[in-house]
């Protein structure tokens, strides 16, 4: 069994594909949603119902790019914390040239930082901040994004991926 999911989206493309009968619900979190005439629990674990041939060059989501760089803030080097993850601090995303100066959202423009960083840093880039890149941004390959994901600690998995990937949770 492979330790890289296949696929992670998030909760609300979960949620529509599930609407849209695409997936089977396998396990959900805790934590529920509300519209005006439904209530449900966010969905952890789906399974496609047909098979998608998976991509050659990882995609550029929040998800591969928090993976990227290590699920850590690229100015303080803070472990941070996304859905699907225990501890640590709110990861965002930030513009190494900021919107307002023409930055865009992509792999070489676009770092993992924590809330306080990426709220000091503000609109302006690194130099400016006085906050140097502990990394380069680069475009990761499936190779790299794989490897990180092998390296990264099981404790940080929630406990409802655990079974699908192959992984039992130490008490």
């Amino acid at each position: 069994m492979s330790y890289f999911p296949l696929s992670i989206v998030s909760w609300k493309e979960a949620i529509k594909a599930l609407f849209l009968d695409r997936v089977n619900l396998v396990a959900e979190y805790q934590e529920l949603i509300h519209s005006p005439s439904i209530s449900m629990r966010i969905p952890s674990v789906v399974a496609l119902k047909e098979y998608v041939v998976p991509q050659k060059n990882p995609p550029f989501n929040r998800f591969n790019l928090y993976l990227r760089d290590g699920f850590s803030c690229q100015y303080c080097g803070e472990e941070g914390r996304i859905a699907g993850f225990r501890e640590g601090a709110a990861l965002t995303l930030d513009h190494v040239t900021p919107k307002s100066r023409g930055g865009h959202l992509t792999w070489l423009n676009t770092v993992a930082a924590c809330s306080s960083c990426n709220l000091k840093k503000a609109d302006k880039t690194p130099q400016e901040a006085g906050m140097p890149l502990r990394r380069k941004p680069f475009v990761p390959s499936q190779y790299n994004l794989k490897r990180i994901a092998k390296d990264y600690p099981i404790k940080s998995l929630h406990e409802t991926w655990l079974t699908f990937l192959g992984i039992e949770e130490d008490s």
